[in-house]
């Protein structure tokens, strides 16, 4: 039996990111639930979000589980943000 495989896109507005299990498109998810449930209609039954969050099969591309949108950023977007981030 070959390893399965889950990759989620980059986020992109104003759809989400895509989600591809075993090479194929499944649709398109707007948060840690909606990938949930499409996991379980994909066959993944048994998982959770934080499950799914944590499952170190799914390549996460664009920022992992806590990133859905394409303006949200990991890295401060201002030089105050920068200062304030590291005191």
């Amino acid at each position: 039996m070959s390893e399965r495989s889950v990759i989620i896109h980059p986020p992109t507005r104003p759809v989400g990111r895509q989600v591809w299990v075993d090479g194929r498109l499944v649709g398109q998810a707007r948060s840690l639930g909606e990938l949930t449930v499409l996991l379980h209609r994909a066959g993944w039954e048994d998982l959770d979000e934080v499950d799914v969050a944590e499952l170190p099969l799914i390549e996460w591309h664009g920022g992992g589980p806590e990133v859905w949108t394409p303006w949200t950023s990991p890295w401060p977007t201002s030089p105050d943000a920068a200062k304030a981030g590291t005191q």
